[in-house]
């Protein structure tokens, strides 16, 4: 269970593929905290922590085929920069909103507008393989971070960064045709699958 508050960036050192396995060797300030079977955000995406070298601050991931195809992690290169996040804690204050780091679907940025400030990023995905929408004013995670929903249509939804989210995320390297990883509200999917079920018993 993540917030959606990213910790830090990430760099790929080291690119693997084992079968329809890939491992990923990525760098990170804390590397020298994490431990074997640490579960942490990558993008928003979930994955365990398979190995540790504490000494270079490196550690390493698998992704299985299932992933790859569902994620961004597909587009990764040697130096891609990747938003990170450790599981939540219970001992504090709950910024963000719930992001299980499940990705639902992949999206592509269509258009960056500078707002004099901030910036509005617009999106679209296939909303055929997305059974959920959004919701003007509601929650989405993009890359892992935590966003609330500007403008929302079917397929299509944007997001205002504030600076401050602007350069300490990989949002900074956004542009129009990146692909990014979107988790829709894990409470609108729910009510939309709840409702669904209704409406179908009810034809």
């Amino acid at each position: 269970m993540f917030t959606g508050i990213i910790e830090t960036t990430a760099n790929v050192v080291k690119i693997e593929k084992e079968n329809t396995n890939y491992h990923f060797t990525l760098e990170v300030p804390f590397g020298d905290e994490l431990a074997i079977d640490q579960s942490m955000a990558h993008d928003g995406c979930c994955l365990t922590v398979v190995k540790v070298d504490k000494e270079n601050k490196q550690y390493v991931v698998t992704a299985m085929d299932e992933t790859m195809l569902k994620t961004n992690l597909g587009t990764w290169q040697i130096g891609t920069e990747v938003n990170v996040e450790r599981s939540m804690r219970m001992d504090g204050r709950f910024d963000g909103h719930i992001v299980q780091g499940h990705v639902d679907q992949t999206a592509t940025c269509t258009k960056v507008v500078d707002d004099n400030g901030s910036w509005r990023f617009y999106f679209e995905y296939d909303q055929k393989n997305a059974p959920s929408i959004t919701v003007p004013k509601g929650s989405i995670s993009i890359n892992g971070v935590s966003l609330t929903v500007v403008d929302s249509e079917p397929g299509m939804f944007s997001v205002a960064i504030i600076p401050y989210t602007f350069q300490v995320t990989n949002f900074h390297n956004f542009k129009p045709g990146i692909v990014v990883n979107i988790e829709f509200d894990v409470f609108g999917k729910y009510v939309q699958r709840l409702l669904e079920q209704y409406m179908a018993a009810n034809k």
